[in-house]
């Protein structure tokens, strides 16, 4: 018989753990007298965050003098453990790996970053994560042995039956390759991996603006563009692990050659490549084709009328195929990162203005859209927190 599945907590059991997080974090040790009065909660609400906290291995409870017990009264405290459990977390992009090991807090103790050809070169990549995680080790002042989980997230489709690699178009030179078999040889033990948009919608949920959202959708746009789906407060893989491949996609009227061997794929015209390359166009019409162009961080452009029309272009090309996917899945947020989620608001007003005209207008209404708070970081968090949940067991 199969057992009933675990809720979701809600949003306001999210947010009243968030709080206590934070409290704990700027204080120490405090009773759950005066986490309620710091934090305004009622007794009940921090009785059972604090709870939650202890049965994660989050948090302690020692008995302890504290300022509110009076004199000669000892109450029980409670103490972040922030060096519970010490994981290791990799995120490997198109042209760089960054490692980093945090605590159970997802508190990063140390990191270190490399760019490097990742789709052409797996086994000096492999070799390059093996050097990154023993700097990162060092920065945090910690041992491999002391590290109980790892997990990494990578940018291609990852067959969650086999675990290889499954995408000709990206990470060519890792077909059939199982990156965690791999990892887990050069460190000696176990390995979560999975794709990259679905560790930046973990990254989202733990650590993001999409907190207290049970139903998100988490968008990488990049050199490729996917999503991770998380709903009803998990995470949604498919049948073979290779759903949110939003990027193949065929839109109409566009005949552009993608990667994949298909004509009109969403990515092949609203890729950061892409983007870019009509940004050269407008911002510096003189430059010859190939020529190197520095153009400045997408992140200044929003006040720029030209740059902005061809940001907010993408977004409503990328708007597009969203609305489908709010049509089928009715999720409360849209999350966008990966490099062109640095746009700001003219890519946001773009999908925005694509979901409103293509999406049923309830399910429009009810979906939120905005770009990530944790920049370019959104898929290390979420390896950070898949480590977390193999290391916490949750």
């Amino acid at each position: 018989m199969t057992a009933p599945a675990t809720p979701a907590p809600s949003a306001r059991r999210l947010r009243t753990r968030a709080t206590l997080l934070a409290v704990l974090g700027e204080h120490g040790t405090l009773s759950r007298a005066e986490i309620s009065r710091l934090t305004g909660l009622s007794r009940s609400a921090v009785s059972s965050a604090v709870t939650d906290l202890l049965d994660e291995g989050l948090a302690s409870e020692t008995t302890a003098p504290t300022t509110t017990a009076g004199r000669g009264r000892r109450a029980a405290a409670v103490t972040l453990r922030r060096a519970h459990a010490l994981v290791l977390a990799f995120d490997f992009g198109h042209t760089h790996v960054t490692a980093a090991v945090a605590d159970t807090t997802g508190t990063v103790l140390g990191e270190a970053t490399a760019h490097l050809d990742v789709d052409n070169h797996p086994r000096e990549v492999l070799e390059a994560a093996e050097s990154l995680a023993r700097q990162a080790l060092d920065a945090a002042g910690h041992r491999l042995d002391e590290i109980t989980a790892i997990a990494a997230g990578i940018p291609g489709a990852l067959d969650t039956r086999t675990n290889v690699v499954r995408a000709p178009s990206t990470l060519s030179q890792w077909i059939g390759m199982d990156p965690a078999a791999e990892l887990g040889r050069l460190f000696d033990r176990p390995v979560t991996v999975g794709n990259d948009a679905e560790m930046g919608a973990r990254g989202e949920r733990a650590h993001g603006t999409g907190r207290t959202v049970n139903d998100l959708v988490y968008v990488k746009a990049s050199t490729g563009i996917g999503a991770g789906l998380l709903l009803d407060g998990r995470i949604y893989r498919g049948a073979s692990g290779i759903s949110g491949e939003i990027g193949h996609i065929q839109l109409p009227d566009t005949g552009t050659w993608c990667r994949c061997g298909n004509r009109g794929c969403l990515e092949s015209v609203a890729s950061i490549v892409e983007v870019r390359r009509r940004l050269v166009h407008v911002l510096a019409p003189g430059a010859r084709p190939g020529e190197a162009v520095d153009l400045p961080p997408l992140d200044h452009l929003a006040d720029v009328p030209a740059a902005a029309r061809v940001i907010g272009e993408a977004g409503r090309t990328i708007g597009r195929v969203l609305a489908d996917l709010v049509n089928c899945l009715n999720p409360a947020a849209i999350i966008i990162g990966g490099e062109l989620g640095q746009a700001g608001a003219p890519l946001v007003h773009g999908i925005r203005e694509s979901v409103d005209r293509y999406a049923q207008p309830a399910v429009a209404e009810a979906v939120d859209i905005r770009t990530t708070r944790l920049g370019l970081r959104s898929e290390l968090y979420g390896a950070i927190d898949a480590a977390i949940s193999v290391a916490t067991n949750r």
